[in-house]
């Protein structure tokens, strides 16, 4: 099979990397071909800090996803996260040289262009420039202003802000392991992608992704992002808390959290006891089910209720913000027992958790619709998308002067026909970002 008929998704995560290889079948749905993962070594809160170990573990990834698929893997779509991502709310405005004409894609470009030149902390570069609504001449809640006449146009944005270095280790370990980087992606925007429907984003959602090194959390409202944050904890502080509270070691640990953790300490009996074995010969150890789940309990009230603060933050509890769709739990961290009524105890919304199985084709593993592929598949998802645009964006660019003929031609009549193959703010950035790897080797 060709490249061009398949796309790769890959997932850096703290405690796995995941390459997925898929391709869209004819009822547009997701055939998956070959997954590889492998343990992540070189990754610590959703940040490269290793590097060399860090492209072991997506080249050990990559290989299995090829053995599995009998496929070659060239470019991938990758996600970014980590807790040095951070969003704030910005607001702008142009004033339009001629009121008397329409605005159009050329005004929003450049309203979103403005906001790219904000002064940012040393070090730190905008990644998502996201228009969340627009106000033409003082009429506000404008949702599409192209058409309209107007003088000056105002837009309020949601900016992600991430850390250049963190993004430029990334790339380079991508390279670095021999394949090509095809865009890159925020990680909370492919779950989403995965695992929210329409109907939830309109109504109003909070998708808290709970992951090894990180929680994320992506809040949509009305069908747009509103508001995104990283947490920089996740399940591996939890493992890490029981293997303090009970010392044993870290790979027992994770075993007992998957096994028997629960995060809600009234339902164990204190008479429930599980043994460890002792190391080299020493005596085993015997934990209670309760104790074990009031370690659990303590952290995971603790990531809830950071999530929490971020969901206030955002203002949910002004009328006309409602999270009427409540919350969607997925990652890894959302399996543990019991989460999903601690959540709704917590916050008093209601909750539910997100598989990624919505999309994918019927035949598709188990286990590829568990929470924990929910990143890896949304990533897929991007990659199929960008492809299918760059197969329309070939296509008629075929004859390359007919069509500059036709853009003449259209704007002369106000048309907007030729306009659809407009890259979003995002692929451009993603070009940018891809220009000045290439450029920093």
């Amino acid at each position: 099979m060709e490249q061009g008929k398949y796309s790769v998704g890959l997932d850096i995560g703290t405690t796995k990397i995941v390459a997925i290889i898929g391709r869209e079948n004819e009822y547009g749905k997701i055939e998956v071909l070959g997954i590889g993962r492998s343990k992540s070594l070189g990754v610590h809160r959703g940040v490269v800090n290793n590097i060399t170990q860090t492209i072991k573990s997506i080249q050990q990834a990559v290989e299995e996803a090829e053995a599995n698929s009998g496929l070659r893997i060239g470019s991938v779509v990758v996600g970014i996260a980590g807790q040095h991502i951070r969003s704030l709310q910005h607001s702008d405005y142009i004033t339009r040289s001629d009121s008397e004409e329409v605005i159009n894609e050329d005004d929003l470009d450049q309203l979103c262009n403005q906001v790219y030149k904000l002064v940012m902390l040393p070090g730190e570069e905008i990644i998502h420039v996201l228009p969340q609504e627009y106000k033409v001449d003082g009429q506000a809640e404008i949702k599409q202003p192209i058409g309209m006449y107007g003088g000056r146009l105002e837009a309020n944005f949601h900016v992600v802000v991430g850390q250049v270095s963190s993004i430029k280790n990334v790339g380079r370990c991508i390279k670095s392991a021999g394949l090509d980087l095809g865009n890159i992606t925020l990680e909370p925007l492919a779950s989403s992608d995965a695992v929210l429907s329409q109907e939830e984003k309109e109504a109003g959602v909070a998708l808290i992704d709970i992951g090894g090194g990180t929680t994320d959390l992506a809040i949509f409202k009305d069908g747009i992002i509103r508001h995104t944050a990283v947490i920089p904890f996740g399940g591996g502080v939890i493992t890490e808390d029981i293997k303090e509270g009970c010392s044993i070691i870290e790979k027992q640990a994770e075993l007992l959290k998957i096994k028997f953790g629960s995060a809600w300490p009234g339902e164990n009996r204190d008479n429930e006891i599980v043994s460890i074995p002792g190391l080299r010969g020493r005596e085993p150890k015997e934990i209670t089910l309760k104790n074990l789940s009031k370690i659990i309990h303590a952290r995971v009230v603790e990531i809830v209720e950071q999530v929490y603060v971020e969901i206030k933050n955002y203002g949910h509890e002004e009328q006309k913000k409602k999270l009427i769709a409540g919350i969607v739990l997925t990652g890894g961290g959302s399996q543990l027992k019991h989460l999903k009524q601690l959540v709704e105890y917590i916050t008093g919304m209601d909750t539910r958790i997100g598989y990624p199985n919505e999309h994918l084709a019927g035949d598709s593993e188990e286990t590829i619709a568990s929470p924990l592929y929910a990143t890896a598949v949304g990533l897929l998802m991007n990659a199929l998308k960008n492809q299918s645009k760059e197969k329309s964006v070939a296509q008629s660019g075929e004859n390359e002067e007919e069509m500059a003929f036709a853009a003449h031609e259209q704007e002369a009549v106000g048309g907007t026909k030729v306009k659809k193959e407009r890259k979003s703010v995002f692929d451009k950035w993603s070009e940018k970002l891809k220009d000045f790897l290439d450029n920093a080797e």
